[in-house]
């Protein structure tokens, strides 16, 4: 491989699948490049990928962590993502800014699928990325089903770059394809070369050709030496590599141990010949690099207790430095980061992965400028929340401080939102799953000191009525002085659904006084947000056709009561129906799964419209659905158990259905209780 000039400074993230080994894989990498002088461990909780509190409790990263080093002379930024696919807004925001993407995966072919969300999202946007199959140092890791199974969840072709030399069923090392050298695992230090194996020749020979192949796919030139038999040249075949890398037309594909840096050197020599710069990013999101402008885009914020904002972003032309101002905020600070760990610098320059402090109207996603006129040409829209949960602060003292706690969160986490629900009233917060949510309660706790009770949303029934009826009622009352007098006849019907409240009036001959008319409404009004059985009420129409006033004794106040004991008195006869929210959905699940997905539907009183074809995704079905909303609470645990994790789907509210029997008086009865 030719020797490589130091370029400017390069980013990647690494993503993947829960329990993959990708802040054993950061750690691996920090140790040899020098960053830090021993190992942490995710079990102890002490790796510089495990710094925050939520993190160590449930042993598993629970945000991303940035850590920048060198390696020969080359300045890296590393960003390691959590692995839970509830946190994966993580995996999106810092793949939009990093120069090539790391995969990490498990040598398991069950787990493959877990991955294809991911590299979908990689490929759309045109992300270099490689994938690193990591633990594969163990008896029953099979690297080459493993391959097999990521190349049916791929959408660009993947490309085997070494193969494992086994010995007594473990893989103790590797030969690459592209130089024919062979190498021995040594336990946390740089591979030796070795001989290859006996018997490997044969098996190398058809792997390499099988590379070639696939690069030809993509290069007239080779093609034609390929044709005629002329093997291409060490330097050739690498030089080929690297372009396609780059250009995100190949998934380079390698193998090792993170645990015992096995692989990990030759994993870092790749990603610094094969991982373009900083000009594709700053190209993908529209800006011109060569510009002298200052330029960066905002990918991730946090809040800490002792250092206010910081807002992590990274630097796509120009240079900046501590001071500026950009988009109206004036940087106090230009920071590396390690982990936890903040080291202050004078500027940044093009290509930096850094820390701005306090630009507080600065947001997730901004594009930073002079004059705050830049956005990003595609930066993805937040995840949508699958899964919700009511919350209260336990000291009622504390609801102010809880809404301002949660905005801070929100900023931190596009994939958050909060806010009361219209028709319940509740505060609910809403993610990507119970664990999203139930993390962000911890960040409660621990940050703010603020102690919160969860429960599953109300669902927002209503009821209407079946039968239409006239009502008279008389609102009197006397205690001395001015009485309170105010006689009323309403018509009440049913409206088709979906048309709401109307109320109108036939009052003629002045027998209610027309200042008194909207009165008699605001008391409908009043009655409706609580029918017969215990919810708001829809689609009603009331006509006020006659009355009685009193020249002394009748007030608004009066005929507004008057208005709502007519609505009390008259709906319970009304025949009054339960109606429950039903939502539509299209629920998305690798074609495998599809089977699943009517027995689950049906468990849950939904009822299938169709299948498709989900567009632009291979071996994905989307399926249609009418389900209520009752049912829709946590779908997505159920789905995501059914589908190895990675079934997922978005719904919007259809239309009011009548509930009625057993379901309905369940409903009823413990609204009642609720109410007591």
């Amino acid at each position: 491989m030719a020797e490589k000039k130091p370029s400017t400074p390069r980013c990647a993230a690494f993503v993947g699948s829960y329990l993959s080994g990708k802040t054993t894989l950061l750690e691996s990498i920090l140790h040899a490049t020098g960053a830090i002088n021993r190992k942490g461990s995710v079990t102890e909780g002490n790796s510089v990928g495990d710094s925050g509190t939520e993190s160590r409790a449930r042993q598993m990263s629970t945000e991303m962590n940035v850590a920048a080093t060198e390696y020969l002379g080359d300045e890296w930024t590393f960003v390691d993502c959590p692995g839970s696919i509830e946190l994966a807004q993580e995996s999106f925001n810092a793949a939009m800014v990093a120069d090539i993407t790391v995969v990490v995966c498990d040598p398991d072919v069950d787990k493959a699928l877990g991955v294809a969300p991911m590299l979908r999202f990689l490929g759309a946007r045109q992300i270099p990325h490689l994938i690193f199959i990591n633990k594969t140092d163990t008896a029953d890791a099979p690297v080459m089903d493993t391959l097999e199974s990521l190349k049916s969840v791929s959408a660009r072709p993947l490309l085997l770059r070494e193969i494992p030399i086994r010995e007594d069923d473990h893989v103790i090392g590797h030969v690459e394809l592209a130089s024919g050298r062979a190498f021995k695992w040594e336990l946390d230090k740089q591979s030796e070369p070795m001989e290859m194996p006996d018997g490997m020749q044969e098996q190398y020979e058809a792997a390499r050709s099988e590379m070639l192949e696939t690069l030809a796919d993509f290069d007239d030139t080779l093609l034609e030496q390929l044709l005629e038999d002329d093997d291409p040249s060490v330097d050739e075949t690498y030089s080929n590599l690297t372009r396609d890398v780059q250009q995100g037309l190949i998934v380079p594909v390698f193998f090792g141990s993170a645990a015992h840096d096995h692989g990990v050197r030759r994993l870092l020599k790749a990603l610094r010949h094969e991982t373009p710069t900083h000009e594709a990013v700053a190209e993908r999101l529209g800006v011109d690099a060569a510009g002298g402008e200052p330029r960066a885009q905002v990918f991730k914020t946090l809040h800490a207790a002792h250092t206010g904002k910081l807002s992590l972003a990274r630097v796509l032309s120009g240079e900046i430095a501590d001071s500026n101002t950009l988009n109206g905020d004036r940087i106090s600070g230009v920071f590396r980061l390690l982990g936890g760990k903040q080291e202050k610098q004078n500027t940044a320059a093009a290509g930096a992965l850094v820390g701005l402090g306090r630009m507080e109207s600065v947001t997730t996603g901004d594009m930073l400028s002079p004059a705050g006129d830049a956005t990003a040409s595609d930066w993805p829209e937040p995840l949508a929340p699958l899964y919700s949960l009511a919350i209260h602060a336990e000291q009622r003292s504390d609801e102010v401080k809880l809404t301002g706690a949660l905005a801070k969160l929100v900023e931190e986490d596009t994939s958050l939102s909060f806010g009361p629900d219209a028709d319940t009233g509740e505060l609910l917060i809403s993610g990507l799953g119970d664990v999203h949510l139930q993390i962000t309660i911890d960040r409660l706790r621990n940050r703010n000191n603020l102690a919160v009770v969860s429960h599953r949303p109300q669902v927002p029934y209503k009821e209407t009525i079946r039968k239409t009826i006239s009502q008279h009622a008389r609102h009197k009352k006397q205690s001395g002085g001015h009485g309170q007098f105010g006689d009323v006849h309403l018509d009440i019907k049913p409206l088709p659904r979906g048309s709401g409240f109307n109320f109108e009036q036939k009052i003629s001959g002045g027998v209610v006084p027309r200042q008194y008319i909207p009165a008699v409404e605001h008391g409908v009004k009043d009655y409706l947000t609580r029918g017969p059985l215990g919810f708001h009420v829809v689609d009603v129409s009331v006509t006020l056709t006659d009355g009685q006033h009193h020249a002394v004794d009748s007030s608004d106040m009066a005929f507004r009561a008057a208005g709502q004991l007519a609505m009390r008195e008259g709906m319970p006869k009304c025949n009054p129906v339960l109606l429950e929210p039903i939502f539509q959905a299209t629920i998305s699940v690798p074609n495998q799964f599809t089977s699943r997905i009517q027995r689950l539907v049906s468990g849950r009183r939904g009822q299938i419209l169709g299948f498709d074809a989900k567009d632009g995704w291979k071996g994905w079905d989307e399926v249609s659905v009418q389900m209520p909303q009752s049912e829709m609470h946590d779908l997505i645990n159920e789905l995501r158990s059914i589908t190895q994790g990675v079934g997922t789907f978005d719904c919007k509210f259809d239309h009011l259905q009548e509930l009625a029997g057993k379901e309905a008086d369940q409903v009823v009865t413990a609204r009642a209780e609720a109410l007591k």
